[in-house]
């Protein structure tokens, strides 16, 4: 092997192991931001408390009676006899436990409480979001640089993407269980209960990332590699699935990481219409009974999914963008 093929290897084991150095500070670096999103999430909610308008003894009881067995044990575990910075630090530290509290309204732990309501509302987010996200691409690849496919299938994305999850989810019920009775009306059985809740939650997210994936798409295929191949003699659905999607989606990525949070706002309604257990059911029931732990405990519980769901999609974003991963540091947080 001569000297120039020599320095040639190296210098190309020299740029992988630089390109993998900084994928991975980009990694620990969305980490670290969703770590401290997180973090002013639970410090808001502390905060919430304390600027709330009234004893915070009484906001936390709830309609529970108050009895003084009741304000020694609220007044413990706040620690409302010590300085606030203790208070915070102590919300902190039984947080990061996973302490959420009790709920004296229910007579229950709140943590536990919650996990058992949080996998019904994983699951049907979940389906949700491959639906919407299935939903965008076909209607994507289908109907782009096509007239009147893109005319009409624009048209359906506007009316999914104006007219309300819940709404939709009865016109649902109505024609797929009461008239048809294809799935059941409520509940939480099997797969059919979770189709219809899952189809009027992920279909409205679903047009609004076709909308976006749709230009994209027409414009990579626009682009000069599309031609090349169209030139070579591939055919238009391997060049738009395999070569034009994967540079149409980086905008949908994106998008798809914002809408998660409507995914999981919307859950809460979406379970009422279906009378699904969930999140959605004791958010409900917290907000009417003013369970304040139990309200806490949820607002937290979300923003824990959506920054990790955002955090997923950023680095997702980084595995399709090779330009992302081997830019420079300085070139990627330039204005």
């Amino acid at each position: 092997m001569s000297v120039d093929s020599t320095f040639t290897s190296q210098r190309g084991t020299g740029r992988k192991a630089s390109g993998s150095s900084l994928l991975l500070g980009r990694i620990v670096r969305r980490i670290l931001s969703g770590a401290l999103v997180l973090w002013a999430a639970v410090t808001l909610s502390f905060i919430s408390v304390y600027l709330a308008p009234g004893d915070i003894v009484s906001l936390l009881i709830g309609e529970q009676v108050r009895t003084p067995a009741i304000e020694a044990a609220i007044r413990a575990e706040w620690g409302l006899d010590k300085p606030l910075y203790s208070q915070y630090l102590s919300y902190l530290w039984r947080i990061l436990h996973g302490d959420f509290g009790r709920s004296y309204l229910l007579n229950t732990d709140v943590t536990g409480l919650v996990l058992n309501q949080l996998w019904p509302t994983l699951k049907l987010t979940g389906l949700a979001l491959v639906i919407s996200v299935v939903f965008a691409v076909l209607m994507a690849v289908a109907t782009a640089h096509r007239r009147w496919g893109r005319r009409i299938a624009g048209s359906v994305e506007l009316l999914l993407a104006s007219t309300p999850s819940f709404w939709l989810g009865i016109v649902l019920l109505f024609v797929f269980s009461f008239t048809l009775r294809w799935f059941p009306v409520a509940g939480d059985r099997d797969f059919s209960s979770l189709v219809l809740p899952a189809l009027s939650l992920g279909l409205a997210q679903g047009a609004v990332i076709a909308q976006v994936l749709r230009r994209g798409l027409e414009d990579a295929l626009d682009e000069p590699f599309a031609l090349t191949l169209r030139a070579w003699g591939i055919g238009n659905i391997t060049i738009r699935l395999r070569h034009a999607l994967r540079h149409a989606a980086l905008p949908a990525v994106t998008l798809t990481g914002w809408l998660i949070g409507g995914l999981l706002s919307g859950a809460v309604i979406t379970e009422q219409v279906f009378g699904r257990p969930g999140l959605g059911k004791i958010t409900v029931d917290a907000v009417l009974g003013k369970d304040l732990p139990v309200v806490l405990a949820v607002a937290i519980f979300s923003a824990f999914v959506y920054v990790v769901m955002s955090t997923l999609v950023d680095i997702l974003y980084l595995l399709i963008d090779p330009r992302l991963r081997d830019a420079p540091v300085s070139t990627e947080e330039t204005p």
